[in-house]
């Protein structure tokens, strides 16, 4: 499993957590998984180093891709909402 994938499961399975909490009252073994995925996809995004603008740090660009599909956002750009109010 990748650092982005890792990432992707950790957030899945948080929602799985306030779901089952709010059917049954439960979510630690959820919780419990979604923050060891969340663990493993910071172990993986910190070994790599950071990207900045192009330079890959040690990407491959498909491994720099994958990180910027899940974080949604490249480096240098603002989300929308945030460009109005400034």
């Amino acid at each position: 499993m990748t650092g982005p994938e890792h990432y992707l499961e950790s957030e899945r399975l948080l929602k799985s957590a306030a779901d089952n909490f709010l059917r049954h009252g439960n979510a630690g073994s959820a919780l419990a998984a979604a923050q060891v995925h969340a663990t493993l996809a910071l172990a993986a995004a910190t070994a790599m180093g950071a990207v900045v603008e192009d330079d890959l740090a040690g990407f491959t660009v498909e491994e720099r891709d994958a990180w910027y599909a899940v974080a949604g956002t490249r480096p240098g750009t603002r989300p929308a909402a945030e460009e109005t109010a400034s």
